[in-house]
């Protein structure tokens, strides 16, 4: 009896000890959403998912906030109500995101339409080398990607708008690249080329760079043979001596005094400079003096001269009359009375 109630006990130990360890796995697996409500967005994307599972994490610049709660494809959340309506829309990929709200710096819907209007955006991103999917909320520039605006649905939670992950927007880039080169008129491009290489062909066989070519190796043989044909030892040898006569003459006594002269008639021509305005205003007030004298003698010569002419001409006039009838200056009558 003992025996069977000890192992009563160790079985009912055991089965109590299982049952506590499956209650920790869970509360590990579900990331203490025991513990709160989580609050639960959708994001819609245009691309494939390969790699994101429901439970992925979802980090907000690293740091896990929630995980996915959901995936699927919008037409099968969201059916359209006919085939007309079977738009691009329809064909995007659903993803439901639980936030845990102790995590995050949202805590209702109306604070995360906030932060979507200040540029919360969602994107697929994948961790290391394991590649392993997760989505990753971030905040970027609201006018470069917009919201989504409206849906042809109605979503059941709060929408965070997606941006293309960075596999995708290298894919769109090199795509782009692809039909930029596709469209490149490669057969007109090489028409040109082979045009190109034509010319240039000519030119160098039979052209002014044919010419050029030519003169250049003409004057490279002249030079050559100038070269050959002259003593180039005796020539730096020569010009060695030059320039030792020129540095011996110019570190000379005589250069030295040259030098020395030349720099006191600089200093001489400095001083006569400076004595120069003087020397001139001199010479202004001279030659102002001798033009007043000037004027002056002018003044007192013009009457003299009047007199000297009349005196000149009564002189010749009395000459003449001696000349003619000398008698009569000599011996003639007395002037008639007045």
């Amino acid at each position: 009896m003992a025996t069977s109630r000890s192992l009563y006990i160790r079985v009912g130990a055991l089965i109590l000890a299982g049952a506590a360890l499956s209650v920790g796995f869970l509360l590990f697996l579900t990331g203490g959403g025991l513990r709160s409500q989580s609050l639960i967005f959708e994001t819609y994307l245009a691309e494939s998912v390969t790699g994101l599972e429901v439970g992925a994490p979802v980090r907000y610049r690293g740091v896990q906030i929630g995980q996915v709660s959901q995936i699927g494809l919008v037409n099968a959340e969201y059916p359209p109500g006919s085939r007309n309506d079977a738009l691009e829309a329809f064909q995007l990929v659903l993803v439901r995101l639980a936030i845990d709200p102790e995590r995050a710096t949202v805590d209702n819907t109306d604070a995360a339409e906030v932060a979507v209007q200040r540029g919360l955006r969602a994107r697929l991103s994948s961790q290391g080398i394991t590649g392993l999917a997760y989505i990753e909320l971030d905040f970027v520039n609201p006018n470069r990607f917009a919201a989504g605006g409206e849906y042809p649905w109605t979503p059941r939670y709060a929408v965070i708008p997606s941006i293309p992950s960075t596999v995708a927007q290298v894919q769109n880039a090199a795509e782009a690249i692809l039909n930029r080169i596709q469209q490149v008129p490669l057969e007109e491009l090489l028409t040109g080329v082979t045009d190109i290489v034509g010319l240039v062909k000519a030119q160098v066989e039979d052209g002014d760079v044919a010419r050029t070519l030519s003169e250049a190796a003409a004057t490279i043989a002249a030079l050559r043979q100038i070269l050959e044909g002259s003593d180039l030892p005796a020539l730096v040898t020569e010009l060695r001596g030059v320039t030792a006569e020129l540095r011996t003459l110019v570190g000379g006594p005589n250069t030295r005094s040259a030098l020395a002269s030349a720099s006191a008639a600089a200093d001489e021509l400095r001083q006569s400079l400076q004595r120069l305005p003087a020397v001139i205003t001199a010479l202004e007030q001279t030659a102002r003096s001798a033009r007043n004298t000037t004027q002056d003698t002018n003044a007192e010569l013009g009457p003299l001269l009047r007199d000297l002419r009349a005196t000149v001409s009564n002189l010749r006039d009395t000459t003449e009359t001696l000349r003619r009838a000398p008698g009569q200056v000599l011996f003639g009558a007395p002037p008639p009375s007045r």
